[in-house]
């Protein structure tokens, strides 16, 4: 498996000079499997640039939804194959306890948020409730989705495929306000979408610092976040959803401070704008390779 991060911000997009590195677009990460499907895990604003890098001539593309906070659905009207007649087009996502997930996206994608009606993309669209369907298949490629501790509706993927498995937890609180987590507990949040997964990636919001201001807010300080990675015995973690008000020399820092105080159980690269992974082997016994490219 081949996976690219298009989007690595969390809440809202911020480019500039002071963010270049680790990224300013929100979330959007692209797998690509050795059978040539591909997934697009959520629509923030770093789907538009991942929808100029694909060869019209697909004839399939899913996206996976976590949840339908702005950051994560912003780039949608955006992404350039939507409006591709040929394309068939699978959207997967949360529904409400009231809505499906077709009337959730259409408050966004018609006026007056958005000038395009969802009932008026060219491209052949079908939507896909994941609560109802917790457990499906695309191509090759076997997927869990499950819920997480954010709020609204929101849920995580755990993603199978010829090279090993890949989780996607990119909004998460799962200490909600506690020191540490109740491993002794029958149930903890994403828990077991991560566990022994060759590589997580999950939120990773807020400095140690930070967090106890933003309790119930749905994100993960870093240390929380090492910590869920440590009890899900992943193999590589690659930390995401970064805050807005964290510069690349911010982030650098404070992940320089999670590599000093103490050694890992798993290797640890935070998450950054255009870095690519290779995921080979098979589980339990698959390699996680960071590619040449963009690093922080």
């Amino acid at each position: 498996m081949k996976i690219t991060f298009w989007g690595t911000r969390g809440s809202l997009a911020t480019p500039g000079r002071d963010t270049i590195r680790y990224g300013g677009n929100t979330s959007c990460v692209e797998i690509q499997g050795d059978d040539g499907a591909t997934l697009v895990l959520d629509a923030g604003t770093g789907i538009r640039p991942l929808g100029e890098s694909i060869q019209r001539g697909i004839a399939r593309l899913d996206i996976l939804l976590t949840h339908l906070h702005m950051d994560h659905i912003q780039g949608l009207g955006f992404f350039d194959p939507l409006f591709w007649p040929e394309l068939d087009v699978h959207l997967w996502g949360p529904s409400s306890t009231t809505q499906g997930l077709h009337a959730r996206l259409t408050r966004y994608l018609s006026p007056p948020l958005f000038p395009v009606r969802l009932a008026d993309l060219p491209c052949s669209l079908t939507l896909h409730d994941v609560v109802a369907e917790p457990k499906f298949r695309i191509g090759r490629f076997e997927i869990e989705a499950g819920l997480v501790c954010h709020p609204g509706p929101t849920v995580g993927y755990r993603i199978h495929g010829d090279g090993g498995v890949v989780t996607y937890i990119p909004d998460h609180e799962p200490f909600l306000g506690e020191d540490e987590l109740d491993l002794d507990s029958p149930w903890i949040p994403g828990l077991s979408l991560a566990r022994d997964a060759d590589l997580l990636i999950h939120d990773a919001q807020f400095s140690d610092e930070e967090y106890p201001l933003y309790v119930g807010w749905g994100h993960s300080s870093i240390e929380h976040t090492l910590a869920f990675a440590r009890a899900a015995g992943v193999r590589h973690l690659a930390p995401f959803h970064h805050d807005p008000s964290h510069t690349d020399l911010i982030l650098d820092r404070l992940y320089e401070d999670a590599q000093s105080a103490g050694e890992l159980p798993f290797e640890l690269t935070p998450a950054t704008e255009g870095s690519c992974y290779e995921v080979s082997g098979r589980e339990g016994r698959a390699s996680v390779k960071l590619l040449p490219g963009k690093r922080p």
